[in-house]
């Protein structure tokens, strides 16, 4: 009974799994060429999806599945860039890594560009400079015009597309689930999307998102990865160069779980019996061999031999060294004193302002000094070189003692005081496995925890649930109603065990007494939003009923005449709000204008316009709308 009750100690190996190079896929012959498919790509800070969006299976995963990161050494050319899973593994190229965004926002497009390039090259898109298939594009949610104004200029003039549509992830997600539920649009909810970097919370107002009352937390699993590497860093420290960021991340997404209630699962921890059920022992690799562990007497003398021998190399060789030193300093002096012999005054009165000296007195003190140095030495090495081969076997007949291999010739000391050591006694060893385990206990529910606590990693700011609160009491008691009807969670960093029961927890503390809500978590929160965009292009084609774009697409047409930041809105896009942002013209004095009429009678005022003025607005790059 007693072996029953014994906790089990559950001990884990990190995967480390190694990314193998993707495949050039091709178009299937299924799929229709006479309208272009297109491409739908969910361009996260974590990890890109990229694939077609064709009519296949529900269960099918896109084809590219990549990190969002690229590695290029300093001083090498474009072509040589690693991409995701050219990458097999991320820790040694850490310090090359980068990354085309800024948290969620896309910034360098430089890295952007290599990215498409790689989707589009897997895809099997042979075409010589453009791309003729339409793009579907995630974005960050309130994504700033400047960045979606670089991005359709990258995506227009660089690749050629022809029609172009932008959607937040979490609307797609939100989208792809409440299709999958039978709900009738147009749907009204709450998003709570937490990815890599950041975690937004989206109001959905009658299908369309409600951008004034987004909010934005600087908190998800990037954060939490590196609050968890610091923990374990500073529990372990001697296993820091295994404590890597990409374990750190596989600890998360495997063994880490949220507490329903956080003070009362710690007060669990601290029962020794839960600890040991409930701790994950991470075994790292090591080597099973112990340096010196089992190393016979013959052996060890044999080490120190070998160790005699090269302490002796080291010392004649040093000894030579300073012979042959003080060899060349006595020769150079000799040479100096046979100028002064051979009555060549003027350059033996050189030489000795080069050798630093007054007098010839002085010259001859060192050179008496050098030639007993240069004797001695070559006694030493005469004796060393006898005395070598008697050393070494003088130093072998020692006796040796198992623990040091030195011999206590101590005649003061009694010899029945110690014990003599039976020979069958077995030493203990040391453990070299349990030397390498990472002992993870509160750890697995502390990292989570920065969620919705961010104090504890040392962040000033809201949490998630309390920017929940914050973001319901902006809308009236009707509208709160229906946005906690369909609370929903979607994102990778969403599938912590027990987050489900955690937000429903925070949301019955928050609301009224006996008021409704209902949580649902995302079917695949990772991958949901590459399905719902998908889903939307099956159903939205880009080719209206006109022959114009349709709802939610942008042609080149439109990129051209309503400039790059322009966005057609659909239900899983962002708000677009047009801001005419003009740069400040250095002031310059008054021009004379002149009147003229036109043909329609209405009076123009023509300024002269001067060269200067040209490249001050060359420079503001500010659109005109002309009727």
């Amino acid at each position: 009974m007693a072996s029953k009750e014994e906790p089990v100690c559950q001990i884990f190996s990190f995967q480390d799994c190694k990314t193998s190079p993707d495949p050039i896929f091709a178009l299937p012959a299924g799929y229709p060429s006479s309208t272009p498919v297109p491409i739908v790509i969910d361009n996260g800070s974590f990890q890109t999806r990229a694939d077609w969006a064709a009519a296949a299976a529900e269960s099918s995963a896109p084809r590219l599945l990549f990190r969002s990161v690229a590695a290029r050494s300093r001083g090498a050319a474009r072509s040589d860039t690693q991409i995701g899973n050219d990458i097999p593994n991320l820790e040694p190229l850490r310090w090359l890594l980068k990354s085309q965004f800024d948290r969620n926002v896309v910034v360098n497009f430089e890295i952007q560009e290599l990215m498409f390039d790689y989707v589009f090259t897997h895809l099997g898109i042979a075409s010589e400079g453009s791309v003729e298939h339409p793009i579907v594009l995630t974005e960050a949610a309130c994504n700033p015009l400047h960045c979606r104004q670089m991005m359709s200029e990258l995506l227009f003039e660089c690749y050629q597309v022809p029609h172009v549509s932008y959607g937040v992830d979490g609307m797609y997600s939100f989208y792809h689930n409440n299709t999958q539920r039978n709900l009738q649009p147009p749907h009204t909810g709450i998003v709570l999307s937490s990815g890599y970097h950041c975690s937004h919370i989206l109001p959905v107002i009658n299908g369309r998102l409600d951008a004034v009352n987004c909010k934005r937390v600087n908190l998800a699993g990037a954060q939490a990865a590196s609050y968890l590497q610091r923990l374990l860093q500073l529990k372990y420290p001697g296993h820091l160069a295994a404590i890597t960021l990409s374990r750190m991340e596989e600890l998360l997404h495997e063994h880490s779980y949220t507490a329903v209630d956080y003070q009362e699962e710690l007060e669990k921890w601290r029962s020794p019996e839960f600890y040991e059920r409930e701790v994950h022992r991470m075994q790292l690799p090591f080597t099973g061999k112990v340096p010196g562990g089992c190393v016979s007497v013959e052996e060890r003398q044999e080490r120190r031999a070998q160790q005699l021998r090269r302490l002796q190399e080291i010392n004649a060789r040093r000894r030579e060294e300073k012979l042959q030193q003080d060899q060349e300093k006595l020769d150079r002096l000799l040479a100096v004193q046979e100028l002064l012999e051979d009555g060549l005054l003027d350059q033996f009165h050189k030489s000795l302002v080069e050798l630093n000296m007054d007098s010839a007195e002085e010259l001859q003190s060192y050179i008496n000094k050098l030639q007993l140095a240069v004797e001695q030495g070559r006694h030493k090495l005469l004796q060393s070189d006898g005395a070598e081969g008697k050393t070494e076997v003088s130093e072998l007949e020692q006796p040796m003692d198992d623990g040091d291999g030195v011999a206590l010739m101590d005649p003061d000391f009694p010899e029945d005081t110690l014990p003599e050591k039976p020979a069958n006694v077995v030493q203990p060893v040391f453990n070299m496995a349990e030397y390498h385990q990472l002992f993870v206990g509160t750890e697995r529910l502390r990292c989570p925890e920065i969620l919705f606590q961010p104090s504890l990693s040392g962040e000033d700011q809201m949490g998630l649930m309390e920017t929940l609160q914050y973001v319901l009491a902006r809308y009236t008691p009707e509208q709160q109603e229906a946005l906690v009807s369909n609370v929903f969670l979607t994102g990778g960093n969403m599938q912590y065990r027990g987050m489900k029961e955690r937000v429903e927890r925070e949301l019955q503390a928050m609301r009224p007494f006996q008021s409704h809500f209902k949580v649902t978590m995302a079917s695949r929160p990772a991958l949901d939003a590459w399905y719902g965009a998908r889903d939307w292009a099956l159903e939205h084609p880009p080719v209206g009923g006109g022959g114009g774009a349709a709802e939610g697409w942008i042609s080149r047409q439109d990129y051209e005449e309503k400039g790059g930041e322009y966005l057609s809105e659909h239900c899983a896009s962002n708000l677009f709000i047009p801001m005419k942002i003009t740069k400040p013209v250095p002031a310059r004095p008054a021009e004379p204008s002149v009147t003229t009429s036109t043909s329609t009678g209405a009076t123009v005022a023509v300024t002269t316009v001067t060269s200067a003025s040209c490249s001050a607005a060359a420079a503001a790059d500010v659109p005109m709308v002309t009727s």
